[in-house]
This record gives C-alpha cells, sequence and structure tokens, in this order.
C-alpha cells in the first residue's frame, strides 16, 4: 500500500491512495462506505486497523466513482505533514563515515529536525543566503512509525514501523559546522522534503538491501545501497525507544550515503535554481527545486 497526501483548490491536504482508476480520497470514500477515516495520514497511522479500513475505502471508490480524483488536478504533500518528532541518524553509512574522516560509530548518533522542516515532493525549498551560504543535499531512506513504540527490543521493533519513505536532510553546512550543534543548520523552515509516498512494509522485501542515490540537476552524485547501514531500521528504532517515546507518524531519518556536497572536490553546494531528485529503490524519486527567499 503506497499512502500519500493531496489537495485540490487550496483546501487542506487529506490522505489518499493512487490507483488505476485515479485518486481514492480516504476520508470521503471512507464515509461514503461507513467507514470513519481522519483526514491526515499522521491520525490515520494512529487508529485501529487502519490498512483494512484504507483497503475497504479504496474498494468502495473503485466500484462507485464516491471519492475519486484525476491525479492532474491535485497537489501533491508530504506523505506525513505533521510529526510529533523528526529524528535523524549522522553517520549511518560505512563509506558516508568514511568519506569524511570520521570513525564508526559505536552507537547511533542521534539529532533532531523540527516538525516546521517538513516539506513535499515539488515543493520548492528556499533559504535566506544571508543566513546561510552552504546548503547541501543527504539522500535518505526514513522510517515512518506505525504504532506508540517504548523501549521495543529489536527483535520486535519491525512490528512498530507502518513503512517507509524518502527524504532530503537538507542542510546549511555553515551553520551546522559553525554551531558546534546540528540543530540550527538541520532545521531551518522546508528543509525535510519528504515522498512521494508512504509505503508499507509489505512492500518492501528488506529496507537494508535499496539502492539509494541523488542527482542534483540531471547528475548522479550519490549512488549507494543500505546495505551500508551500520545500524539497521530495527537497531535504530529500538535504541531511539530506549530514551524516548516513539508516536504513529514520527519520522526517523536513517542516514546518508556518501557524496554529499560538501566532501566533494571541489564541493558541490546548492544554489538558486537548483533541482534535486533523491531516489530510493521500491519507493520511487522525490524531486525538489532550490531557491532563494
Amino acid at each position: 500500500m503506497r499512502v500519500g497526501q493531496y489537495s485540490a483548490d487550496g483546501e487542506q491536504p487529506w490522505c489518499g491512495i493512487e490507483t488505476d482508476e485515479g485518486v481514492v480520497a480516504l476520508p470521503e470514500a471512507g464515509a461514503a462506505a461507513g467507514v470513519d477515516i481522519p483526514r491526515t495520514t499522521g491520525e490515520l497511522l494512529a487508529t485501529w486497523e487502519w490498512e483494512r479500513k484504507a483497503e475497504l475505502a479504496v474498494e468502495h471508490a473503485t466500484e462507485t466513482g464516491e471519492g475519486l480524483y484525476d491525479p492532474d488536478g491535485l497537489d501533491r504533500h508530504a506523505p506525513v505533514g505533521d510529526p510529533e518528532k523528526v529524528v535523524c541518524v549522522g553517520l549511518n553509512y560505512r563509506d558516508h563515515a568514511e568519506e569524511g574522516g570520521n570513525p564508526i560509530p559505536d552507537t547511533p548518533v542521534l539529532f533532531s529536525k523540527f516538525p516546521t522542516t517538513v516539506n513535499g515532493p515539488g515543493n520548492t525549498v528556499r533559504w535566506d543566503p544571508d543566513l546561510t551560504e552552504k546548503v547541501d543535499y543527504e539522500a535518505e531512506l526514513v522510517v515512518v512509525i506505525g504504532e506508540e513504540t517504548r523501549r521495543v527490543d529489536p527483535e520486535e521493533a519491525m512490528d512498530h514501523v507502518a513503512g517507509f519513505t524518502i527524504g532530503n536532510d537538507v542542510s546549511a553546512r555553515d551553520l551546522q559546522h559553525g554551531d558546534g550543534q546540528w540543530i540550527r543548520g538541520k532545521s531551518l523552515d522546508g528543509f525535510a522534503p519528504t515522498g512521494p509516498d508512504l509505503v508499507t512494509t509489505d512492500e518492501v522485501d528488506d529496507p537494508h538491501d535499496l539502492d539509494i542515490w541523488t542527482e542534483v540537476n540531471g547528475e548522479r552524485l550519490q549512488d549507494s545501497s543500505t546495505e551500508e547501514f551500520i545500524f539497521g531500521v530495527d537497531e535504530l528504532v529500538s535504541f531511539c525507544s530506549q530514551a524516548f517515546t516513539l508516536k504513529p507518524g514520527d519520522l526517523l531519518f536513517t542516514g546518508t550515503p556518501p557524496g554529499v556536497g560538501v566532501y566533494r572536490e571541489p564541493p558541490v553546494l546548492l544554489e538558486d535554481g537548483d533541482e534535486v531528485t533523491v531516489g530510493v529503490e521500491g519507493l520511487g524519486e522525490l524531486t525538489n527545486d532550490f531557491a532563494y527567499e
């Protein structure tokens, strides 16, 4: 199952599923079928048997046409637009740690981005060039939490994952490195594009064996595999849950592979008018353009 968020004519985003017949607006189709489905994906994930409810809404819409929309008339949004937390992992690819001359960490290195960083597919990522002159891209596989998670063992951690999406951990390197800690450089508004969909775990054979890449203006600059993970998804979810509660819809960025702009020779940093596409095998592609405010 692939769940996205859509809107038409400036309305508030709603969760939907694209089918061959069109995009099913889950709240509208669910109501027509007698199934209560909340408006947003984050709320949907917190409901009992949410996948079955979504399936019933899709079945009703494709049979009756109720709640079915032409995708060409809709705007796309981040698949989860209102996470309580955006947790990120640094230095989680062996080849990325090596390119920066960093030792392989013994435990996951965590930092966070504010929820106001969340941005959608096709949107423009904007920044003030007087505030930062070194904006960088980072391709990431993003875990979407499906149910409340606290002190879970690694063996049970995947049961708490709803699925995966694509993320770009956009970073202001001068702020990140100049501040001595990462929160400001990672948390400028709109600096966490995600999407296009939340892909449920049953559609991903092995999250630890996926090609992942980034192209800037059509040139491939990151090209690796999640096989290079130092800590797997199960380990990361468990590790986080020992310290704090993960809630449905929370996002966990799992780290970036080598080839980020700041470590290239010469450095490749984003400028006004650039286009960045991040791809993850089986999940699709996430494209955003970049511009000065």
